[in-house]
């Protein structure tokens, strides 16, 4: 089945631009047109367009106030918006871009530049679209490992914002603390791969259930497997090495200090802190006071001591997550 032609909705009150536009774009994209603001609004509410083309000064409605609205609409914000417009003052382009434009073309349109910038924008689109589903397949990975386990899902939205919390105090910039976020939930991914009468077994493990149960790391590293993916490989990182401690008495690997990823350190504090304030099948939620107590002694033990400090140093916004995502 031929893939359809992209949609795009192009907006402005002289019908003489709106036929310009249309000779430049008709042979490949599907168009539609308003010729004001208000018939904009309507025409999206009715067909979602893969990008819009819109004129900046138009009677009761500008381009500007159009712009604002759509991106204020969680349906419709991530349209792409190029405005096209007489006004070429780089005061004007900037206040475009401010309010959420992705480009502005100015008037006269030169055909060239108008199919380059919508060719452009509409294969970003592809790339966040690709970027998206590809965080869904994580995302619903993650979950799945929670069926293997008597833990929530709150568990892990908690242990995914502390993680992020912690990574931010570290020094780690938004856009990397963001991708800690969502590599986080595939922490306990492997567990996939350990049998029920040992995940699922009421009493205490043997210890060669243990060393089973101990096996998950690895698993999980192997599930994830090699990628071009680096959201994924962040996965796999976390994955193996977030049973590690920093006196090398962890698992898989007994890495030590910071031969220990980072990542791995930073999901190890934020996973042992709301396992230990969690009600588990085997046990009462500890109160805060005395998890925080069992987490300063085991800093250099189980626990980077300067991320510990960092954690604490956190708090509120920790305890502000717990409450917020409680069971």
């Amino acid at each position: 089945m031929p893939k359809s032609k992209p949609h795009v909705l192009i907006v402005d009150d002289e019908p003489v631009n709106l036929k310009v536009l249309n000779n430049i774009l008709k042979a490949q994209y599907k168009l539609t047109f308003a010729k004001s603001g208000a018939d904009a609004l309507r025409l999206i509410e009715k067909e979602k367009p893969d990008l819009i083309l819109l004129d900046v000064m138009m009677p009761e409605m500008t381009g500007y106030e159009v712009c604002e609205h759509l991106k204020k609409q969680t349906q419709y914000k991530t349209i792409p918006i190029i405005f096209v417009t007489a006004l070429n003052d780089a005061v004007d382009e900037a206040k475009g871009l401010n309010i959420g434009a992705v480009d502005y073309i100015s008037k006269p349109v030169t055909p060239a530049v108008v199919k380059a910038r919508v060719k452009t924008h509409l294969s970003l689109i592809d790339v966040e679209e690709v970027k998206r589903t590809r965080l869904q397949v994580i995302q619903r990975l993650g979950r799945a490992a929670e069926y293997k386990d008597n833990e929530t899902g709150m568990h892990v939205m908690r242990m995914s914002h502390y993680t992020k919390i912690i990574s931010l105090a570290y020094g780690h910039s938004a856009k990397y603390a963001d991708a800690l976020f969502h590599a986080a939930p595939m922490h306990d991914i492997g567990k996939i791969g350990i049998p029920d009468s040992i995940m699922l077994k009421p009493g205490k493990l043997t210890p060669e259930e243990i060393m089973v149960m101990q096996k998950h790391p690895e698993i999980g590293a192997e599930i994830l497997g090699e990628s071009d993916s680096d959201l994924i490989d962040l996965a796999k990182i976390v994955a193996m090495t977030h049973h590690e401690k920093w006196d090398g008495t962890g698992y898989p690997k007994q890495l030590k200090g910071e031969n220990i990823p980072i990542q791995g350190r930073i999901v190890a504090i934020a996973d042992v802190f709301d396992a230990l304030t969690s009600v588990r099948p085997y046990k009462e939620a500890w109160p805060i006071e005395k998890a925080i107590d069992f987490m300063v002694s085991q800093k250099s033990k189980h626990f980077d001591p300067d991320l510990v400090d960092l954690f604490i140093q956190q708090l509120d916004k920790i305890i502000e997550i717990k409450e917020r995502w409680k069971d």
